[in-house]
């Protein structure tokens, strides 16, 4: 493999290749998730903002979901559409760094929050009468920040360590830059980084799951001593809470699932689809899940809409 100027390189995202033949089919589909989903999110975030009945831990926990989807659609969705309509199919040192970047921290505020939301029910449903003391809105805010200071730290250091690698590469296969596939591209290996990022990974993801599982099933047996309707309530937003999870579970699991076949035997058509549907798949359905399922927030986006279309129709009339 030839070697390569760590300084002055730039790279070839061999998975648009994959996508040439029909270009303007993925662009139009990628342009169709992407504004779906900041149309919706954005929607979500606003009627959440400026319903104060919604102002609440849960929601603000919820608002920040939808807001880090965009973050995260916004690093993949237009750059793989400018690059099909471009024709261009190579990307900078930087870029791929930046695009890596964001996309993992992405990837760790999605685990932090849904940390935080499993937390905050399990005090809201088991400890009523001092949850508004033990989590509040401008506690739910402080979380919410911890979640992106310690998310953005926690992946920087990886990538800043990728970016004094020497690379012996230039072809990735991808859609996009991720640090895993930038550190395959390293002269003769990168013990270290694979170490340091083995190690982080497992302690953010046990911790974080360990917490999660813990809250829920402790939930879960205080549910069992409540009335039937109490009961039926608080299940309901268990469920809500525990499909969006499991979104994250098994987008994660296509992306582990993609590291570890990385040897070639599947097509790169293959490696494509799972990268691409660990990234989308939360920022796609969160919203639907949430939006379709969580009664008060549904019924506050009809609401508004039909606010929005009545206020239309008789600007209209006159």
């Amino acid at each position: 493999m030839e070697n390569v100027s760590r300084t002055s390189t730039s790279f070839d995202l061999l998975g648009l290749s994959e996508l040439e033949r029909f270009k303007f089919l993925y662009a139009v589909l990628a342009l169709s998730i992407y504004l779906f989903t900041i149309s919706i999110s954005s929607l979500i975030i606003y009627v959440v903002w400026a319903e104060e009945t919604l102002h609440e831990p849960m929601y603000i926990f919820i608002s920040n979901l939808f807001f880090n989807g965009i973050y995260g659609s916004s690093s993949v969705l237009p750059k793989i559409m400018i690059a099909l309509l471009s024709g261009s199919r190579t990307t900078g040192f930087l870029e791929c760094l930046i695009q890596a970047f964001c996309i993992h921290s992405f990837a760790a505020v999605e685990l932090f929050t849904f940390t935080v939301m499993a937390q905050d029910r399990y005090l809201a449903i088991g400890q009523p009468l001092r949850y508004a003391t033990l989590m509040n809105n401008d506690k739910a805010i402080k979380y919410i920040t911890l979640s992106w200071v310690v998310a953005f730290i926690a992946v920087l250091i990886p990538v800043i360590m990728s970016a004094y690698l020497h690379i012996c590469g230039v072809n990735i296969n991808n859609v996009f830059c991720d640090n895993t596939s930038f550190i395959m591209l390293a002269c003769g290996g990168a013990v270290a980084n694979n170490i340091f990022g083995a190690v982080e990974a497992f302690l953010i993801n046990i911790s974080c799951l360990l917490v999660i599982i813990y809250c829920y099933i402790r939930t879960f047996l205080i549910c069992l001593k409540f009335s039937k309707e109490a009961y039926q309530k608080a299940i309901r937003t268990l469920v809500t809470h525990l499909s969006a999870f499991s979104m994250v579970i098994v987008s994660s699991f296509f992306v582990l699932l993609r590291y570890r076949i990385n040897n070639g035997s599947i097509s790169l058509v293959a490696h494509v689809v799972i990268s691409v549907f660990g990234v989308v798949t939360p920022t796609i359905l969160n919203p639907l899940i949430y939006g379709f399922r969580t009664e008060a927030l549904k019924l506050k986006i009809i609401q508004r809409l039909r606010n929005a279309i009545r206020d239309d129709h008789l600007v209209k009339s006159y």
